[in-house]
Formats: structure tokens, C-alpha cells, sequence
């Protein structure tokens, strides 16, 4: 490590989580706290007269979400390396993440003082950290993925399941599609099949369980 100390900048919506990082990280002398925000303009706005080496954001904030946040500055502060800091590791956040913002690490706030610190030291020594927890999120993300690429659901059946959970009509999703009411029949047989469904509510319970519908913000 070198000899000058880690700059750190904070972002969290809760004032109290940004005390408790800086009570935890006081306790370790390579670190420096250069600056504080309760959200992402007001960060940015900071990052521009104030040098950090890495910013530890949390995720879910109002306004300019964490990952609205870190994508941001990686475009606008390549150098700066990005923590981000959540409740929980949710597998589809913390990859977008890591693919639209190439973030170094990802924790969650039950983490102690010294997984963070070593979190933090191994960041800015060019490493990367994700909590134990997150890993195993990112897992059951992917094997996901592979169940939902090995049922080989098309854009059509998607377009089709998003149509049934708004309750629509076979009539109604031929006349939105602009295809035939057979048509409609036949994709729902075999959307029924690939998935292993056999109503509406069991099937769309099972895309939004491997993520062929999200849900709305």
C-alpha cells in the first residue's frame, strides 16, 4: 500500500449509516474520510473539487439510485474505484453494477469494521471484494440464467407472458399482437410445457422467479 492514506468518499440517504461508517473506519489510520452526501447530485457535485480514491455508495436511495450514481462516475471519474454498500445483494442488482459501472466490491451493511477496512485496502490496492453473500446471489443469478436459457423461452413467449399477467384474453393478445387466436393457443401450450406450468397464476409466478418479468418500479 502506499504511503499516503485512502481517500474515501460516503454516499448514503441515512445519516446515521454515514456516522456509523465514519466511527468504523476512524479506528484505521490508512484511511481518510474526504467526504460525506445524503445523495448522488450532491456527491457528484463533491467529486468535482475533491479528490477520492473510492467511493462507497449505497443502493437503494431516492432520486438517483446507487447504481444511477456509480455508472455516473465511472464515465465522468474513471480513477475512482466504487464499494457499493446495500441491506441486501439482490443478484440482477449487483450485476448491473459490476456491467454498466464496473464496480471494485460489494458489501453488505451488516459487514464489520474489519471486513471493511479490508474490503477497502484491497480495492485500492487493485483488487476486487464481494461479500460471501453477494457470491452466492450472483450463483443463483446465473443458474438462473441457464434454466431460463435451457427452457428457451422466445421473444414472442415473453411478449405472450407479460400479456397473461395483465390478465388478458387469448381474443385480447391475438388482437395486441396482431397474430391469430390459434396462434395464441399454440404458444400457450407450449409456454405451459417449457416452463412446466399449468395456469396463468403458476406461470407467471415462475417468470418473475427467473426474471422473464420484472418487477415495476
Amino acid at each position: 500500500m502506499k504511503g499516503e492514506k485512502i481517500k474515501i468518499a460516503i454516499t448514503d440517504d441515512h445519516q446515521i449509516i454515514i456516522d456509523g461508517l465514519i466511527s468504523l473506519l476512524k479506528q484505521h489510520p490508512s484511511i481518510e474520510i474526504v467526504g460525506t452526501a445524503n445523495d448522488g447530485a450532491s456527491m457528484l457535485s463533491q467529486l468535482q473539487k475533491q479528490p477520492v480514491d473510492i467511493l462507497l455508495t449505497d443502493v437503494m436511495m431516492p432520486g438517483m439510485s446507487g447504481q444511477q450514481l456509480a455508472k455516473a462516475v465511472k464515465q465522468q471519474f474513471p480513477s475512482i474505484k466504487i464499494i457499493a454498500l446495500s441491506m441486501s445483494g439482490q443478484g440482477d442488482v449487483v450485476e448491473e453494477m459490476i456491467n454498466e459501472a464496473d464496480i471494485a466490491g460489494y458489501l453488505l451493511k451488516q459487514t464489520n469494521a474489519s471486513e471493511l477496512a479490508g474490503a477497502i485496502s484491497k480495492v485500492y490496492n487493485g483488487g476486487m471484494y464481494f461479500h460471501e453473500g453477494v457470491l452466492k446471489e450472483l450463483e443463483a443469478q446465473a443458474n438462473i440464467r441457464k434454466q431460463v436459457e435451457a427452457v428457451h423461452i422466445t421473444n414472442r413467449e415473453k411478449q405472450l407472458i407479460a400479456l397473461i399477467e395483465k390478465e388478458l384474453s387469448n381474443k385480447e393478445i391475438a388482437e395486441t399482437l396482431s397474430i391469430s387466436l390459434l396462434t395464441v393457443e399454440t404458444h400457450r401450450k407450449n409456454i405451459f410445457r417449457k416452463t412446466g406450468t399449468n395456469n396463468a397464476l403458476s406461470l407467471v409466478k415462475w417468470a418473475y422467479e427467473h426474471k422473464v418479468l420484472t418487477p415495476k418500479a
